[in-house]
């Protein structure tokens, strides 16, 4: 049974010592280049949330009003998604020696992926603002709740916008709604 392991293992370590330098620096810089991406979506659920806000707004009114301005931004500036390409990257090859034997590996290329980006979103964000100026609401940048903020505080919430504080916090409801409270 030892002698199936080792075999495997012997196999295995093979494989991966016969990668070189240059495509183990490869793979740690496609690794890299997957690594940001993912990290600031997960930094950006850390930061401060814009909120449209106008003190004592009903609620309902508040919803009725950005729905209305997103459809209105995206009737006169619609989704508009265009492919692109990152170039490509040349990983160079290189020369090797070992117990005075040398040889030299081939360099590479690795293709750079494929995109989508909506060139609109830009434009369909500022006018979403302006409609939503022109009705009295400005984007206030707010901090997440913890769990235990919105556990004690949302009880006493009334269908009006509160006061802000420098306590004040955002909460994303179940139905995906922002929800402004306050202590």
């Amino acid at each position: 049974m030892t002698e199936a392991a080792r075999g495997v293992k012997s196999i295995v370590l093979t494989v991966i010592a016969g990668h070189s330098g240059s495509m183990t620096r490869a793979h740690r810089r496609l690794r890299s280049l997957f690594a940001v991406p993912v990290l600031a979506a997960v930094l950006a659920g850390c930061g401060p949330v814009p909120v449209y806000y106008r003190e004592g707004a009903d609620v309902q009114r508040l919803k009725a009003d950005t729905l209305s301005c997103q459809v209105s931004a995206l009737e006169k500036a619609p989704v508009a998604n265009e492919i692109r390409q990152r170039p490509p990257v040349y990983y160079p090859g290189g020369q090797y020696c070992r117990d005075g034997n040398c040889w030299s590996r081939p360099g590479y290329w690795v293709d750079g992926g494929i995109y989508t980006v909506d060139v609109n979103q830009g434009l369909r964000r500022r006018l979403e603002q302006s409609c939503m100026a022109k009705k009295g609401y400005q984007e206030v940048p707010l901090r997440r709740c913890t769990t235990a903020e919105v556990g004690q505080r949302l009880a006493g919430q009334s269908r009006r916008l509160p006061p802000l504080t420098g306590d004040a916090c955002v909460w994303k409801g179940p139905d995906n709604t922002l929800h402004v409270l306050t202590p």
